[in-house]
């Protein structure tokens, strides 16, 4: 019998940052939404010393924009031109880290951890629960970026994914995304880094 996966323990910051963020991708919190702190205080039952904390955090994600004397709200969408940069800027720091991998191939417990999430990946999308589609889908990219070069490469990378969101818009099928996944994971199983590299750059688009 399989262990059974340790559940992830989140602070209650992070519990609202997680949330909140669920709603900025869902669209709930709508783009140039302004953030007020007393009503996201009385909404999660908090002071506003924590929900300040959030923002700091999702601002830094870019997933908020504050401004002094403005407060913080929700980042406008990117235009067309900046939206291709931002795409380009993502593919780069990837393709980094899949040919860090050379020299650091994964593990077979990488592989299976990474397995596990395609599986939550198809699963997000047989609900049709796209804001987790989305989250999911950026664990995998996370888990490959923080394998290949820790936090400090997660620290440049994160707020670039964040900020451009993802585009399925060109996904005809949950198949397609899953498996445009799963081909990554088989190259770099394999150690075919070239396979590797193509792969995660059609991948992001």
């Amino acid at each position: 019998m399989a262990a059974a996966k340790p559940t992830k323990i989140l602070s209650v910051k992070d519990q609202i940052a997680d949330q909140l963020r669920s709603d900025i991708i869902a669209g709930d919190l709508a783009p140039n939404t302004k953030l007020n702190e007393q009503e996201l205080a009385k909404r999660f039952g908090l002071s506003r010393g924590p929900i300040r904390d959030v923002i700091l955090q999702l601002t830094k994600e870019g997933l908020l924009i504050s401004k002094n004397n403005c407060g913080a709200s929700v980042n406008s969408v990117l235009e067309p031109k900046l939206q291709k940069l931002m795409i380009n800027l993502r593919r780069n720091i990837e393709v980094y880290a899949i040919e860090n991998f050379k020299n650091n191939p994964l593990t077979e417990d990488d592989v299976t951890q990474l397995e596990t999430i395609l599986d939550e990946l198809q699963g997000a999308f047989d609900r049709e629960d796209f804001t987790e589609v989305t989250k999911v889908d950026i664990s995998f990219h996370n888990y490959l970026i923080y394998k290949a070069g820790g936090e400090d490469l997660v620290n440049i990378w994160y707020p670039y994914v964040m900020r451009m969101r993802l585009n399925y818009k060109r996904i005809t099928t949950s198949s397609e995304c899953v498996e445009e996944h799963r081909g990554i994971l088989q190259a770099l199983r394999e150690g075919d880094i070239t396979r590797a590299v193509k792969a995660i750059k059609e991948n992001i688009k």
